[in-house]
């Protein structure tokens, strides 16, 4: 092939229409941030605290919040996630990635309706724990989705999408809690709820011209419309023979993964080679709650507000702008510059010493407001260009396609327990009724992130341009992780010379009957 070629392969025109796709299956994890970063923020609203708090003098809002009310309306969201998350393979043993997607649409409405409607704080529970288990859905299939459909060398950006989306919902979320904050009735909190609305409307349309994930039809044998599916997601930009070379290889990789599977269902993720990858895809899932970041998009206006900070809504838009800002250079910087690994302890690093110096500085000084801006915003970045932006890359490409599902939901299900572990905690650290530890909270937070850098350095293989297929092998050879970078995969060198001799001997490919019976 030449290099003209070569470089056409790897450019973003020719896989254009892919990355179109992904990109509009990824605009799932926008409902996410929106409503992280939207509901945390009504719990600093007067308007809302009317309704679902208590009048409180001496606080600086007029109105006070039960802590336990805090903990429930944040944490249920994690722990619908967490049902839903956990349900995950077993859905996908039925049914396809699409499906799913559109569950989560109808559940997501009907959860919306329930929020806007309620004035009791029992009834909004349980509107939260069913958007929850949209949420589930919509994170994890969305980004499994990018990851089975994508190229190997845009695995990377497609996945990252689930970051930037993240970001583009709680920047959006920010910007309309910062405008309605000051409506003293209901509309302060029934506007920001009304727009979890539009995400999910305009993803149930888009999905009627979506493909099915290929790898997800062949493990269901079904050839004709796998090959059907990976055709109109490369388009016709692609080069015949990059073409072949990738749909034999996902053939047979789904035939070895066939060949050796005892059964697929939860079990099979902790026997032999596939526990490594389950254990990687846990803990790396796991990293995103060490960080901390739950804490602060759960509470982030609130935390200011009682910190001090003069500005809470602004400083929160502040801050997911450059969190925004943090997800494009490392989309940039994971593309063309450094791999998973690299990216990934920087991140560590990063949040870790944000969070330390946060905490320190609220220890010398009793109150240093802008200070703990300064450091939450360094977090932010480091975070969202890190960690956010890494992390789901790895867990969805370090597990095998016939349980990608099963690993990557219940990995998502671990991190929304972690997550509602952290939101349900939190207010007993942060409130000023209980142990108002504030900024000194970031000393928990500083040493969980250096234990996710000692884990990244010494258990993390580097991933980067591999295909899924090799990653099969590779894990199946039980390749240590020091040597995944400089390790040669048999099968895909394999794959390439009998798919460049027969080419040029003129011969048909055994696939091909499955083009022309179209």
């Amino acid at each position: 092939m030449s290099e003209n070629t070569k470089m056409a392969y790897n450019s973003f025109y020719a896989h254009k229409k892919c990355l179109l796709i992904c990109g509009i299956v990824a605009i799932a994890n926008m409902q996410y941030g929106f409503d992280s970063s939207g509901v945390g923020g009504l719990q600093a609203m007067p308007g809302f605290l009317m309704v679902f708090g208590y009048k409180s003098p001496g606080n600086e809002l007029g109105y006070g919040i039960n802590s336990t009310v805090q903990q429930l309306i944040t944490s249920l969201l994690t722990l619908g996630s967490f049902l839903s998350s956990l349900l995950a393979g077993l859905f996908s043993q039925f049914l396809g990635r699409r499906p799913a997607l559109w569950m989560a649409c109808v559940l997501n409405a009907a959860a919306c309706a329930i929020q806007i409607t309620s004035t009791s704080s029992n009834i909004l529970y349980i509107g939260r724990l069913l958007l929850g288990f949209a949420n589930g859905f919509f994170v994890t299939f969305s980004n499994i989705y990018t990851a089975e459909v994508a190229p190997a060398h845009l695995r990377g950006v497609t996945v990252a999408l689930f970051a930037y989306w993240v970001n583009v919902g709680a920047i959006i979320g920010t910007v309309v809690d910062y405008y309605t904050k000051d409506q003293m009735n209901k509309l302060c909190y029934q506007i920001p709820l009304s727009c979890l609305f539009v995400v999910p409307t305009c993803l149930f349309i888009a999905l009627f011209f979506v493909p099915e994930s290929p790898r997800w039809l062949l493990h269901k044998g079904k050839e004709l419309q796998a090959r059907r599916a990976l055709e109109q997601l490369r388009g016709v930009a692609i080069d015949p023979t990059e073409l072949e070379t990738e749909w034999t290889e996902m053939i047979r990789g789904v035939n070895e993964e066939k060949r050796t599977a005892k059964s697929v269902g939860f079990l099979d993720m902790f026997r032999g080679a596939d526990l490594r990858r389950t254990m990687l895809c846990y803990c790396m899932i796991s990293c995103q709650a060490a960080s901390g970041i739950w804490f602060l998009i759960g509470y982030n206006t609130y935390f200011y507000s009682i910190t001090g900070v003069t500005k809470p809504f602004q400083y929160s838009i502040m801050n997911t702008c450059l969190g925004f800002l943090g997800v494009n250079v490392g989309m940039f910087s994971i593309r063309y510059l450094v791999g998973r690994r690299s990216i990934l302890l920087v991140g560590a690093l990063g949040c870790g010493l944000s969070q330390l110096a946060a905490a320190i500085s609220a220890s010398i000084m009793s109150s240093s407001p802008n200070t703990l801006v300064a450091f939450m915003a360094i977090f932010m970045v480091f975070y969202n260009g890190c960690i956010a932006t890494a992390s789901y890359i790895v867990a969805t490409e370090v597990v095998s396609s016939r349980l990608r599902a099963w690993t990557v939901g219940s990995a998502t299900s671990v991190g929304s327990l972690l997550a509602w572990l952290t939101n349900f905690c939190t207010p007993y650290f942060i409130n000023p009724d209980n142990l108002n530890w504030g900024a000194r909270y970031g000393y928990i937070w500083a040493g969980s992130n250096f234990v996710v850098l000692l884990f990244i350095l010494f258990f993390m293989p580097e991933m980067k341009g591999r295909t899924l297929e090799e990653l099969n092998e590779m894990f199946a050879a039980r390749v240590p992780t020091r040597k995944f970078r400089q390790y040669q995969c048999a099968m895909h060198e394999e794959i390439v010379r009998d798919v460049n001799a027969q080419k040029g001997g003129g011969e048909v490919f055994e696939i091909e009957d499955v083009r022309s019976s179209k």
